[in-house]
């Protein structure tokens, strides 16, 4: 699917833009890639879109191609408001664009429910970004699902299974919520600069019924464990716990086992017992 719009590159010199490191910008220029995100996150047509970063707009014309009811946008970069201007004159009532810093602009009063979250996001903010979109309340939350290009390292780290060496706090909190699948890598020369690194599209779908505790309980208990990952929970978690090993061998967890060897289960039955405690 295309536009009538000009190629990103054309868009990128009539406006002078030029991604800033400061500012995790990466913008990716490849019409057929981003529409290839927007198919990832399934079916838009009757959602409104969330998107994180847009720059000149690539990913924000994918999908408003694909069938987007409405696409809002948070752009911190004032230098992109021309260019996604010219995108919302294309696409009339369909964008809307708040300019400011995503980790402290609340985008819910402008979606309608359930909305999809779909972004090439900033390095410099994804996780943080990621964190509190996992935290929403209530649970189930105001979006559908989420599509979001990170790092691939990150990636590994949000679909990290038990056992495996990607599997700590950033695995065990998208696991508890949400299921999490990888969809495709993205090469460093479909961005505009190149970043150092592999980037990878990743899926995530809200779980109805999340196995039952808080989520700052969760963290604290995320936190202390893979803190000191090397040590057996026994030793791990005594900053949480007076005595950790009989709350452990209460909840039939082995208290000589190690962070990355307990499922997010036996991870939120330690998050109720710290409440409970």
């Amino acid at each position: 699917m295309s536009d009538a719009l000009p190629p990103l590159g054309e868009v990128i010199r009539a406006h002078g833009l030029r991604a800033r490191k400061s500012l995790g910008q990466n913008f990716l220029l490849d019409l057929n890639l981003t529409g290839r995100i927007a198919r990832a996150a399934g079916d838009l047509t009757g959602h409104d879109i969330l998107e994180i970063g847009p720059g000149p707009g690539g990913l924000t014309r994918a999908l408003l191609a694909h069938g987007a009811r409405h696409v809002t946008a948070i752009e911190r970069d004032e230098r992109c408001i021309a260019a996604l201007a010219e995108i919302a004159e294309a696409y009339p009532d369909k964008l809307t664009v708040l300019t400011g810093d995503a980790l402290s602009t609340d985008p819910v009063p402008h979606l309608t429910k359930p909305a999809r979250i779909v972004a090439n996001l900033p390095y410099n903010i994804a996780t943080p970004l990621l964190i509190g979109w996992l935290q929403a309340e209530p649970w189930p939350p105001w979006f559908a699902s989420m599509t979001l290009m990170f790092q691939r390292e990150v990636a590994l780290r949000i679909s990290a299974a038990p056992g495996s060496k990607h599997y700590g706090r950033l695995a065990v909190m998208a696991g508890w919520r949400t299921e999490a699948k990888i969809c495709f890598d993205v090469n460093p020369s479909a961005f505009t600069p190149p970043p150092k690194v592999v980037s990878t599209v990743v899926h995530l779908t809200p779980r109805a019924n999340p196995l039952p505790c808080r989520a700052r309980a969760l963290e604290r208990v995320t936190a202390a464990a893979f803190g000191q990952r090397r040590k057996m929970l026994r030793a791990s978690l005594k900053s949480l716990f007076h005595e950790p090993q009989p709350v452990l061998e209460e909840l039939g967890i082995a208290p000589t086992i190690r962070a990355e060897q307990l499922d997010i289960a036996g991870f939120c039955a330690l998050a109720r017992r710290l409440d409970g405690s």
